[in-house]
């Protein structure tokens, strides 16, 4: 079983590139954007309680979202080929609750796969998906704010995955295929 933590920051190509690790590998995959959304549309427990932070203008508290994601985990069964972890971990503490977690039922992260893109790229990437999209969190001042965040929080697990043993960098400027086949030559070695 292999999963996989695919990391990058915002508009390095982490859903493209997991869409395409699925079809490939018959991988399952836990979006943390798309979960919350779905335990919120279906009025869970869990869902109800998100809400409720979330209503308030915060960050859901780390043991909620690893309670959100166990749950979701544990539906895939015992016997899935590994999951894509996308949006998760975002920091240090989420990494070592996501291990604990997997520890418990026997498994563990098999790769974390760094998607690195230059910041003139990913300004670029985020404004064209705005307009494409329509998402209004793709304006350049949003965007800015989203680098900063991932500089300052969430790029020091980078080291973290390093000592962990499990860190691959792969570069995420250039052809798609090229990408996906650096990436595929990294989970093919696992």
């Amino acid at each position: 079983m292999n999963n996989i933590v695919i990391f990058g920051a915002p508009g390095s190509g982490k859903g493209t590139q997991s869409d395409k690790l699925i079809a490939k590998y018959g991988f399952e995959h836990i979006s943390t954007g798309d979960v919350l959304r779905s335990e919120i549309k279906n009025g869970t427990e869990l869902g109800k309680t998100a809400k409720e932070y979330i209503d308030k203008g915060q960050l859901i508290p780390d043991e909620l979202m690893v309670d959100i994601l166990a749950s979701v985990y544990d539906s895939f069964g015992k016997e899935h080929k590994g999951v894509i972890f996308d949006g998760f971990p975002r920091t240090i503490p989420q990494a070592e609750a996501l291990k604990a977690m997997l520890a418990e039922r026997g498994h563990r992260i098999a790769a974390m796969i760094e998607l690195d893109v230059p910041e003139e790229e990913l300004m670029k990437r985020l404004i064209l998906r705005g307009k494409e999209s329509g998402r209004s969190d793709d304006n350049e001042e949003t965007i800015k704010k989203r680098l900063g965040v991932y500089h300052n929080q969430t790029a020091p697990l980078i080291d973290w995955y390093k000592k962990e043993g499990v860190h691959n960098h792969i570069n995420g400027l250039g052809e798609l295929d090229t990408i996906f086949g650096d990436i595929t030559t990294v989970i093919d070695q696992l």
